[in-house]
């Protein structure tokens, strides 16, 4: 329907204007034209669209909006283009314009979208590379649930944009590189030196518990703590038993964050911080050279517009330390940089996105805006940061296990599954349903992994959310395994002897859709909205408002198969009734592909 929409606003913005000349003018000389301000219907009693344009001119026309609506609908009328779309406009209240389209119009774009792919949703054209930053684990350091949200959301947003047509780098900023990895090395070096001659001497398990002993060390060990920062200087300057062990720990960390990225399906591609170390200094002295680092109690920084502290000085952005070294705000600063300069040194982006929890907000309006007076944003290109909530217990506080530890994020995906097993089992036994092992595990697997992408997804990622397995699972509410029963349920009615994966050509199928109940209605236009609301998600990396689109689908087409007859309906009805649910099929199959959910032919 985006089509259509668009269709709309010129039809009725040209309408405004032959109506109204003199406005018409004075509004394209300020810049503004005439807004015919279109926006979907809100209840089906208004048809399809609301034409609100009539309101805004009331004030500088003198006149009463019900009469500038009479005049604009006349000119609709008169126009051929708009009367084939639309049946005859509608004025209710004040000046409101309801739009309805033409049956006919809707039964096209049905047929359309029967059989393609992309389901109604244009490519873009040819564009630059769009970054999107996500997940972003420290090596060391187990992935815990914190982690969930960057990764799931970075990932959806990922596959819409990709799914439009954007070429997308998805980079995994992962914390590779820093004062910590002295501590690491200076410990490994002392407790496990086979380590550093033997392959997998530590693994991550061990690893963690081995980060914690050595920060232990370092908080109070001062022989320690300078072997560390002596290590570090090594480290940086390339020596070669340094690196040898940097290198070890990254490798084993790598190994166990991949165990889990393909465990969700993610793809990720590596930059951690120690890529932009060559650049650091470019930072610096591009700063300086535009005239942006000032030196303050010995450090390089830039001070911020319209930020202040409790002083009421505007605070400071350090990107060098007093004793020479670098910190998050330089890494930052040259992955902005890099990514949006051009090859060979740079990605050549227009667009990046920052996936990180809301915590780190204030620290990347900071650099954003350095990075922007500096001049390394080019014009029209866009710098992103994409907050979310924290993950809460069903008690409104930190999701923590009982010991109060932090969640580990296999655990949690652990429990997920296997309580999609158990309640697959109860209700397979209740039933009397009998299943082999392969049916249940890959069910319980797909349902377990789904309810958790989906319950984060569904929220607005900007507020918190309570992380509730019992919620996530149930079969009923706005769930991930609601919306993958209602694509069970349309694989059932092929399984019955509807032809669902019957050829329907689009010259041909408009004329052959025929619908007549309110139900079927209804389910046409829900349908049609799916390609405005992957256009939304595109703009404004929102994936909530896919997956409530998903839930409202699913609401509509149980609701057209619970009261309209599919299979022992007759000839054009029946046929039109199984292409709108092997639509209902397609759709939903891509709109959950899309926030990385694969679906099941049974459960």
């Amino acid at each position: 329907m985006l089509q259509v929409f668009q269709q709309l606003q010129a039809r009725v913005g040209m309408a405004m204007e032959k109506a109204f000349p003199e406005a018409a003018a004075a509004a394209r000389a300020s810049g503004q034209p005439l807004d015919p301000q279109l926006a979907p219907a809100s209840k089906p009693e208004f048809g399809d669209v609301q034409a609100n344009g009539a309101l805004a001119l009331a004030k500088p026309l003198q006149q009463k909006p019900r009469a500038i609506a009479e005049a604009i609908v006349a000119q609709l009328q008169a126009d051929p283009d708009f009367t084939a779309l639309c049946l005859e406009p509608q004025i209710a209240g004040p000046g409101f314009i309801n739009l309805t389209v033409r049956p006919e119009r809707l039964a096209a774009e049905v047929a359309s979208r029967l059989g393609d792919p992309r389901l109604g949703v244009p490519e873009v054209a040819a564009s630059a590379p769009v970054v999107v930053d996500f997940s972003s684990p420290n090596i060391a350091k187990e992935m815990h649930v914190g982690h969930l949200r960057s990764t799931i959301i970075g990932d959806s947003l990922a596959r819409v944009l990709e799914f439009r047509g954007h070429p997308v780098l998805r980079l995994n900023h992962v914390g590779d590189w820093g004062t910590q990895f002295g501590m690491l090395i200076t410990h490994l070096k002392q407790v496990a030196p086979e380590a550093l001659n033997t392959a997998d001497a530590v693994d991550l398990g061990d690893l963690v518990a081995f980060y914690r002993q050595a920060k232990a060390r370092f908080d109070d060990d001062e022989a320690f703590q300078t072997t560390s920062r002596e290590e570090v200087v090594k480290l940086q300057s390339g020596d070669p038993v340094s690196l040898k062990a940097w290198g070890l720990l990254c490798d084993q960390s790598r190994r166990e964050f991949q165990k889990i990225y393909d465990r969700l399906d993610i793809r990720l591609s590596e930059r951690g911080e120690s890529f932009y170390n060559p650049y650091l200094a470019g930072v610096v002295a591009d700063l300086q050279a535009c005239g942006l680092l000032v030196t303050d109690d010995g450090a390089g920084c830039v001070f911020l517009e319209g930020v202040s502290g409790k002083d009421g000085k505007p605070l400071p952005l350090i990107v060098q330390k007093s004793d020479g070294g670098f910190n998050y705000a330089t890494t930052d600063l040259a992955a902005i940089r890099y990514r949006f300069g051009a090859a060979p040194e740079g990605d050549g982006a227009r667009r990046v996105i920052y996936v990180t929890d809301a915590g780190q907000a204030s620290h990347f309006a900071g650099v954003f805006q350095v990075a922007r007076r500096a001049g390394w944003i080019p014009e029209g290109g866009r710098l992103e940061h994409v907050p979310f909530g924290l993950v809460q217990g069903e008690d409104g506080k930190k999701l923590k296990t009982r010991a109060g530890d932090t969640v580990r994020l296999r655990d949690l995906l652990d429990e997920a599954v296997e309580r999609a097993e158990a309640d697959l089992r109860r209700r397979l036994q209740e039933e009397e349903r009998t299943e082999d092992e392969a049916f249940i595990q890959h069910v319980a697997s797909t349902v377990g992994l789904a309810a958790v992408k989906y319950a984060d997804l569904s929220q607005n990622r900007i507020t918190n959310y309570q992380f509730s397995f019992d919620r996530m699972l149930a079969l009923q509410g706005n769930t991930a395994p609601y919306l993958l029963y209602a694509v069970v349920r349309i694989a059932g009615i092929a399984r019955k002897g509807g032809e669902l994966g019957a050829a329907f050509s689009a010259a041909s199928s408009a004329d052959a859709l025929q619908f007549s109940e309110p139900q079927e209605w209804a389910l046409v236009r829900e349908l049609l909205k799916f390609d405005a609301v992957i256009a939304e998600v595109e703009e404004e990396l929102l994936p909530n408002r896919l997956c409530t689109y998903l839930f409202e689908l699913s609401q509509v087409f149980n609701r057209f198969y619970d009261q309209v007859p599919v299979l022992k309906a007759d000839g054009p009805a029946r046929s039109s009734r199984l292409a709108l649910c092997r639509l209902t099929a397609d759709t939903l199959k891509l709109g959950l592909g899309l926030l990385g959910i694969p679906t099941l032919e049974r459960m």
